[in-house]
């Protein structure tokens, strides 16, 4: 998900893809802790996605 879309977003919906995404990342974590990931980078990418969507909340708080 790009920056232009999450933008796009409410900050409800915001809000909750934030937490959707960080529970994702949690379990993805505990599974390639126990059996490794097929694609280890998957983790890397879920880290950026949490990283944009905390970035554009706040910029949304800031701006108020």
């Amino acid at each position: 998900m790009k920056a232009t879309e999450i933008r796009e977003l409410s900050t409800k919906e915001l809000e909750e893809k934030l937490q959707n995404e960080v529970d994702l990342l949690n379990r993805m974590k505990l599974n390639h802790a126990i059996t490794p990931l097929e694609n280890p980078n998957k983790i890397k990418e879920s880290r950026k996605r949490i990283a944009r969507l905390y970035t554009v909340l706040k910029e949304r708080e800031l701006n108020k």
